[in-house]
């Protein structure tokens, strides 16, 4: 597109710098008369000749005014098909990605591409999971699908219903409310709940006030950034080492070795069996670190041999990603 335009304004100034001269050197004008007779000839508005026109000049015009209309013919075929092409393809993109959307299901919809929620949409980017996004700007939409185009995501206010259920809420296993405001997230809170209530909550709280409005509107995990990173600081300070290791875990990084969840499913080969029993750490290699009982709803850290594995009870598995990947596959 941008070729066609310096084309197009080339051939302007082309033909406006051939008239001037053209009509200087056959009638002998000057620049200021030769320069208003190619306005006038090229726009074609007819006000007259500047002066009689010699027969050379008379063939030099009929050729001056055929450029002028192919000219603007030429520029204003180009605006309307770019307008027309523009439109078309935006609203075709938008049907498309709409289709893709509403073909998801136990995915996670992200609202807000700020600070926080640009480091989410990175996060979930390396693991890999699906995703959409919500974003009210459009300028800042187009901004980060830059380096991210295959991104699904719709423009529009988070905290309206319709634009939940069009990102696919219902049929959703999370949100992140991630807004700068705490009045906005509490709503998305209370909209997410209603419209879906198996639907994993997790919202940003900007004051440490927000934090308990937020869980009774139905947050199941509610983080405020400056708290976690006051808390994040001090323990790099105080365990260096003990935090290096764990965000090289989260992050899987430099060890490759994951921190990850299984949950077990109902007919499982592990179902119903002691740990001991499974031989998990046996035959995968795995460390189960932890283990959070469905009845209970408790987390038991380094849970005994004796343990029992209930459907519906989440395994903390810690190993590489491949033995992640095994650990699912039998608890599934």
């Amino acid at each position: 597109m941008y070729r066609r335009i310096a084309i197009i304004i080339t051939a302007i100034v082309a033909v406006f710098l051939g008239g001037t001269i053209g009509y200087m050197v056959i009638e002998g004008w000057s620049f200021n008369e030769a320069f208003y007779m190619t306005i006038i000839t090229v726009s074609t508005v007819g006000y007259g000749e500047v002066r009689p026109l010699s027969d050379g000049g008379r063939v030099f015009t009929a050729m001056l005014i055929i450029s002028g209309i192919l000219l603007i013919a030429t520029g204003a075929n180009f605006i309307f098909s770019s307008i027309v092409e523009g439109t078309f393809r935006e609203v075709f993109r938008r049907q498309g990605m709409q289709q893709r959307i509403s073909k998801m299901k136990d995915h996670f919809v992200i609202c807000g591409v700020g600070a926080v929620g640009e480091d989410v949409i990175h996060e979930f980017l390396n693991a890999g999971e699906p995703f959409v996004l919500i974003e009210k700007e459009q300028s800042v939409v187009d901004t980060f699908i830059r380096e991210n185009p295959k991104i699904l995501y719709m423009v529009g206010d988070a905290t309206h219903d319709e634009v939940l259920k069009s990102a696919g809420i219902e049929k959703a296993r999370g949100i992140i409310a991630a807004l700068g405001h705490d009045a906005d997230n509490l709503y998305i809170c209370l909209t997410a709940r209603s419209l879906n209530a198996n639907l994993r909550i997790i919202s940003r709280a900007v004051e440490a006030a927000s934090i308990d409005k937020l869980r009774k509107a139905g947050a199941d995990y509610v983080f405020s950034p400056e708290k976690i990173g006051g808390i994040h600081l001090a323990s790099a300070a105080l365990r260096p080492t003990v935090m290096s290791f764990l965000d090289s875990i989260l992050r899987g990084q430099h060890l490759n070795l994951l921190l990850d969840e299984v949950i077990v499913r109902t007919g499982s080969a592990v179902a119903g069996k002691t740990l001991k029993e499974t031989e998990i750490s046996k035959k995968i290699g795995i460390v189960i670190p932890a283990l959070k009982s469905v009845n209970l709803n408790k987390l038991t850290f380094n849970p005994s041999s004796d343990s029992i594995i209930n459907p519906g009870d989440t395994l903390i598995g810690f190993g590489t990603p491949e033995q992640i990947v095994q650990l699912r596959k039998i608890c599934s």
